[in-house]
């Protein structure tokens, strides 16, 4: 497909990406943290019953993020618009952003909750937001090597969706 074809939905892929992503590590989060490891809850600062019922919102809008990033997907595909590269640049940036405003705002800023209590916060906190801002500047390096070509006008192999 050539990239001309592309273009009117480069921004498609690159919020479909980053929807499904978001969605992704807000899902992983709350599967391992909040259920597996019993770590904390989406809102700390009240029962453990409210606890609960804010990480059940918090799992909802999971997946809807997820879903409504497939949708978006599947319609890509559709088209034959997909690029996967460009995809696979939002979804990094989908979930380094998620997990930046998770370690940095919620936890942090708002308190709502942090990762572990009652031990050393900081080299999870390190850990939690370095891994963040590497996959924001992942992302972001793919998606700004797909925008520049995007704008070659060249022509690329169908089959290899970059």
């Amino acid at each position: 497909m050539a990239n001309g074809a592309r273009n009117p939905y480069y921004a498609r892929n690159l919020w479909s990406g980053f929807l499904f992503g978001l969605g992704l590590v807000a899902f992983f989060d709350e599967a391992v943290f909040h259920q597996l490891l019993n770590w904390h809850h989406f809102y700390d600062k009240s029962t453990t019953q409210m606890g609960l019922v804010s990480d059940g919102f918090f799992h909802a809008f999971s997946w809807f993020a997820t879903i409504g990033g497939l949708f978006m997907y599947a319609d890509l595909r559709r088209r034959q618009a997909l690029w996967k590269t460009r995809w696979l640049g939002g979804v990094l940036l989908g979930m380094g952003v998620f997990q930046l405003y998770d370690g940095t705002v919620q936890h942090k800023l708002m308190q709502l909750h942090q990762i572990r209590y009652n031990v050393n916060i900081l080299p999870y906190d390190l850990v939690w937001n370095i891994t963040a801002v590497l996959m924001v500047i992942a992302g972001s390096i793919i998606l700004l090597k797909t925008r520049r070509k995007a704008g070659t006008g060249g022509v690329t192999n169908p089959l290899s969706n970059e």
